[in-house]
């Protein structure tokens, strides 16, 4: 990686966007490619001399609010806002660095957890961390999830997934509820000093912009598991799922353990999963 990566993207980017893409006049008459650093500045909300600096890589520490702005400013991509702020983070140093006295995220999963699972096979359940990273499933919960993306992830993450996909929309009809309930769960997370959830939470400020940040300004509220998860699946159709969440005694996991609301979806998870009809009936009352 050379001495600048970060300010070479930036201005590879203000140089790809033309100006009648941000409400500018474009013209024949213009000398640079792109916009121009002013007008950048000028939709950034920054100085031209700050900009400058950035660019040429003299400033090698910017907030995150401030390349909130310049991505927003750029029209970038969920990927390219990701790619910025790895950028940021190389040039400042801070890749290098580990949050000191705080434990990391278990990702080891006891042979005792895994035989759980395979003893709720083919049910779909999912051992998560407590940053929502997959650790563990049954191949129920990789029929259900994986044709969505949910699984694409390296580790999957269950957060990310909700905040930075684009197919989760399509996934989830009731996004928005699903959103507000993993919001509300990391925030509480990141007010409990725990920098890897903190980090998480700087990580979806940027890249999910304001779907996932507006949800961090509200009012702080419990973060509850909503009463039926409705997932519309690309074989099956419409699913109504009610979870089931078991708390592990340490390790700060947890296993979520799907079931039928009603019984139409018992019946297509069982052909979903392989199931003999009728085995995993659907959850009453």
């Amino acid at each position: 990686m050379g001495d600048n990566e970060l300010g070479a993207f930036l201005r590879s980017r203000r140089e790809a966007v033309k100006p009648e893409d941000v409400g500018l006049p474009g013209g024949s008459r213009r000398r640079t490619p792109g916009l121009r650093r002013s007008e950048l500045a000028t939709l950034a909300g920054l100085s031209v001399e700050y900009l400058t600096r950035l660019e040429q890589g003299r400033d090698r520490n910017p907030s995150t609010q401030v390349l909130i702005t310049l991505a927003d400013a750029l029209r970038l991509t969920h990927e390219e806002r990701g790619h910025v702020r790895h950028l940021a983070k190389v040039a400042n140093g801070a890749i290098l660095l580990c949050p000191a006295g705080a434990e990391a995220p278990a990702r080891t999963v006891r042979p005792t957890v895994r035989a759980v699972l395979d003893r709720l096979e083919p049910a779909p359940a999912v051992l998560l961390n407590r940053v929502g990273e997959v650790l563990a499933r049954t191949t129920g919960f990789e029929r259900l999830y994986g044709p969505v993306g949910l699984l694409d992830g390296d580790p999957p993450n269950m957060v990310k997934y909700v905040f930075a996909d684009a197919r989760a929309r399509a996934a989830y009809p009731d996004w928005d509820r699903v959103a507000d309930e993993h919001a509300a769960a990391l925030k509480l997370a990141a007010t409990k000093a725990d920098p890897f959830a903190e980090e998480l939470v700087a990580e979806l400020s940027f890249t999910a912009g304001k779907a996932f940040s507006g949800r961090l300004a509200r009012t702080p509220v419990p973060p509850l598991l909503t009463p039926v998860e409705r997932l519309a699946h690309p074989v099956a159709g419409e699913l109504r799922l009610q979870r089931e969440q078991l708390e592990l005694s340490y390790d700060d996991q947890r296993v979520l353990v799907y079931l039928p609301a009603d019984a139409a979806t018992s019946a297509a998870l069982d052909r979903l999963t392989g199931r003999l009809p009728g085995a995993l009936r659907a959850v009453s009352g």
